[in-house]
């Protein structure tokens, strides 16, 4: 998994070079990251350059009006799937930990999880992305590569590379504007900053105690044996 330089984004990179069994998964052909509302021309150029065909925009209606992606004249195909069960505010207000917002995207979102796959395995290179590209996107990301074979430590690992990835300044000014709004909340810090392993290991927990693996999970919602295999297919060397 290599980080991407395109300016006016972050969070931006390449899922390729996971351990899947013996083998890898595929460079250049799915990649992770934040939104595109404010690339400069030279991330456009560097978007252009990737190739990508399809861009997978996770974000509510609010979001999408609020900031556009700045992809016109590109002649990228755009599937938005906005993945939130309940407002992004509510998380907030009713101070919820990553695992109740996890708890709650898998529980309410679960056929846009499985659209998102198939999204990613009908046209690549494909771009998976929501506004900070940690949660819908870690959660999105993780489960398809799980579905596609890939090895849980190195599904786990590239959720939470994001931590390290998302700008301090970015950080610093999210968390002062959430902390006058949201005094009493205690997990301000954990929702906008934080990936940790062990938050989505206790997804694939969950979801193998109730559904007995991801991809059981993923098939009870819709996603057939034939489309596991063509994800496979298309991600993995």
């Amino acid at each position: 998994m290599s980080v991407v330089d395109v300016p006016g984004t972050f969070n931006f990179r390449d899922v390729g070079g996971l351990s899947a069994g013996e083998r890898r998964t595929r460079s250049g052909v799915l990649f992770r990251s934040g939104n595109l509302a404010h690339l400069e021309p030279a991330g456009r150029d560097r978007v252009a350059g990737l190739g990508i065909r399809r861009i997978v925009d996770l974000r509510d209606d609010d979001e999408r009006r609020r900031e556009p992606s700045r992809l016109d004249g590109l002649g990228i195909d755009t599937v938005h799937l906005p993945m939130y069960a309940g407002s992004v505010s509510s998380f907030f207000a009713d101070d919820l930990s990553l695992g109740d917002v996890y708890r709650a995207l898998v529980d309410g979102s679960a056929s846009r999880l499985v659209e998102a796959a198939r999204a990613v395995l009908e046209v690549q290179p494909v771009l998976v992305h929501c506004t900070v590209g940690k949660d819908r996107t870690g959660l999105s990301v993780a489960l398809i590569l799980a579905a596609a074979g890939v090895d849980d430590d190195a599904v786990l690992a590239d959720y939470a590379r994001t931590e390290a990835l998302l700008p301090a300044t970015r950080n610093e000014s999210v968390l002062r504007y959430l902390r006058q709004r949201y005094p009493g909340a205690r997990h301000l810090e954990d929702l906008v900053t934080r990936s940790p392993a062990e938050a989505m290991r206790a997804v694939f927990d969950d979801l193998r105690l109730r559904y007995g693996s991801v991809v059981e999970y993923l098939q009870a919602y819709g996603l057939t044996t034939v489309e596991i295999a063509e994800l496979r297919r298309a991600l993995v060397e």
